[in-house]
């Protein structure tokens, strides 16, 4: 897939660019592992359809005052969130003692400095894609689910809500069957929002017949 190699290479080229700690630019100058990279190309970028706000190999400080390192840590507008490929080989059947207890420890360090944290098996990304790009949109709606303007009603909040935790374009028939309102009375909600450019009209000219955000 030309296109996300074009995406991928551009995108770790600019973090190493922006890096100023050297150690975080020699692990990406090496380049990320290999599951790190199959679950960016088969389960995020098609999902989410960029890789904005990512940082792989993203440097954290533990207690002791070391670092750490986050296989992707994902911080739209200064929150935290974590995404760890978990290999099979390395982190179950043949993983040492020693270091079985040092990735919990990262986890905790993780989940006491409020970082939300989401493991995704290697074996996942391949037997089960549908599972993880469910689980993708789950964690990336946590970021972009909650603040809504003041001025809106309910029906209206919740619709914003509901177009974030989706991120693709939707039916009225979807949304109505969101708020229990009938689809006309849907309809009245999905016209006011473009009204006031929070939606947009994703397809459709005569009758709109989906929306996305605006």
């Amino acid at each position: 897939m030309r296109l996300f190699d074009d995406i991928y290479e551009n995108w770790l080229a600019k973090q190493i660019v922006e890096e100023s700690s050297p150690r975080r630019q020699e692990f990406l100058r090496k380049g990320l592992g290999h599951g790190t990279v199959q679950f960016l190309r088969s389960i995020w970028l098609p999902t989410i359809g960029n890789l904005d706000h990512l940082y792989p190999e993203y440097e954290v400080r533990d207690f002791n005052n070391g670092y750490r390192y986050l296989d992707l840590a994902y911080m739209p507008g200064g929150a935290k969130g974590c995404i760890e490929i978990q290999d099979y080989r390395t982190h179950a059947r043949d993983i040492e003692a020693s270091r079985f207890k040092d990735l919990c420890m990262k986890q905790s360090l993780l989940v006491l400095d409020d970082w939300i944290f989401l493991p995704i098996a290697y074996l996942s990304i391949r037997e089960d894609p549908g599972v993880c790009k469910q689980l993708t949109l789950s964690f990336v709606g946590k970021f972009l689910s909650t603040s809504v303007r003041a001025d809106l009603n309910w029906a209206e909040a919740e619709t914003l809500r509901f177009a974030r935790r989706l991120l693709r374009p939707f039916a009225p028939r979807e949304l109505s069957a969101h708020l229990q309102l009938s689809e006309g009375h849907t309809r009245v909600i999905l016209r006011g929002l473009l009204d006031k450019k929070l939606l947009a009209v994703a397809s459709g000219k005569a009758r709109y017949r989906s929306y996305r955000l605006g």
